[in-house]
């Protein structure tokens, strides 16, 4: 299976990343061989990989999408499995990002940006009515994703279930009388964040699964944020919880 990857700091991170195998990376005629486009150049030939330079013709087979003069043709995707982001015995407290059912490509390139910046253990995805880790959601991340361990997963209830068993504490993002404020929370320590869909929040059977729930007060006009920042904002305080 071929993905088109697009755009310049997308088919960079996957160069750096080497995770999948990039077949060949198509540069647009005309684009200017400096810059950020050198470093692409420069990772391509360090890992073998030919660099062609095409008409924009070539390079829209990437679709209606701004490429920025760059698209790589590469392999699937690189999720792990489930078994490789359990916590092992002795190692550092893990903290988990888990997506209940976003859908939003660019929330979800956003948050998993974060999610990189922060240095996640790893990102639990469910496999339905969820966006995917599709070339949209790389290009979205500015190829953070690349660098990331993620997991497809079937049934968030039985993984929230089985962190629990594993030590870990989930944590739900949501708001009500029963949410500890932000400023409140304690996030140290084995942790898993669960954020929930673009609108509707926490399915109910994941919101009752939670350790716990955590609220981001709001202190000005807007009512509320969309999952990206709320997520965001979480995933950066937890991982300032753990900072010496």
């Amino acid at each position: 299976m071929i993905e088109f990857l697009y755009g310049r700091h997308a088919v960079l991170e996957a160069l750096r990343a080497g995770r999948r195998r990039i077949q060949r990376i198509y540069l647009g005629q005309g684009t200017q061989q400096t810059g950020i486009v050198a470093e692409l150049i420069a990772a391509a030939q360090q890992r073998g990989c030919p660099v062609t330079v095409a008409s924009r013709q070539v390079l829209d087979r990437a679709g209606p999408v701004n490429h920025q003069g760059v698209v790589a043709e590469a392999g699937p995707y690189p999720y792990v499995s489930l078994d490789a982001l359990m916590p092992a015995p002795g190692a550092e407290a893990p903290l988990y990002l888990a997506l209940d059912h976003l859908q939003d490509v660019q929330n979800l390139g956003t948050l998993l940006r974060t999610a990189e910046a922060m240095a996640v253990t790893g990102v639990l995805l469910p496999d339905r009515r969820s966006a995917s880790i599709t070339p949209a959601v790389v290009n979205a991340s500015a190829g953070a994703v690349e660098h990331l361990r993620i997991a497809e997963i079937g049934n968030l209830v039985q993984v929230i279930e089985r962190l629990k068993q594993a030590g870990v504490w989930v944590v739900g993002l949501d708001t009500g009388p029963d949410a500890v404020p932000l400023r409140r929370a304690d996030l140290r320590g084995p942790l898993a964040l669960v954020v929930g869909a673009e609108g509707a929040g926490l399915g109910r059977l994941v919101r009752e699964r939670c350790d716990w729930l955590l609220e981001i007060p709001m202190y000005g006009q807007v009512a509320s944020l969309n999952a990206a920042v709320a997520g965001s904002i979480v995933v950066t305080a937890a991982r300032q919880a753990r900072v010496v």
